[in-house]
């Protein structure tokens, strides 16, 4: 049996593949200059009768790229709510879950800019993320009160 862990760092970490796929797919520019790097590259290595042509094909493969980076976003979105839906029914509390679920977004959106745009963080960022991370390790420290009825707490 997976933990409500497991599950809420699968979710937080396909909301921010969905995130990098929204930005993929409206972004036709940043698909269009990767799709040059590697076709200049490709050319450097031999086949330079890509590169003689008058057209492209970066004028018109961004599209078909951008339809399939929408589909991976809305399939992605969808999978994660599944396992944070999991997450919530398999943890002590949905605190937990939450918390656990977006410290591991801010982690996977940090690493997945990193690599596939180049992005850097402050200073301030990596305070903030720290942070919620120290707070998520008390959080999972602590041991979960049992619910005690509103009467039994009068009678006491």
């Amino acid at each position: 049996m997976i933990s409500g862990a497991l599950y809420a760092l699968m979710a937080g970490f396909l909301g921010a593949v969905a995130s990098s796929s929204a930005k993929l797919s409206l972004g036709s520019e940043y698909l269009q200059g990767m799709c040059e790097i590697c076709l200049k590259a490709w050319a450097r290595d031999g086949d330079h009768s890509v590169m003689e042509k008058e057209t492209s094909p970066c004028e018109w493969l961004h599209i078909p790229l951008r339809l399939l980076f929408g589909g991976m976003l809305f399939t992605c979105n969808a999978v994660m709510w599944t396992f944070f839906s999991k997450a919530l029914r398999h943890s002590s509390s949905s605190a937990r879950a939450t918390v656990t679920t977006t410290a591991s977004n801010f982690v996977s959106s940090a690493f997945l800019g990193k690599m596939i745009f180049g992005e850097t963080h402050a200073e301030l960022w990596w305070v903030g993320i720290s942070l919620m991370l120290s707070g998520l390790l008390v959080l999972h420290g602590s041991t979960p009160q049992p619910f005690q009825p509103a009467e039994a707490k009068k009678n006491k």
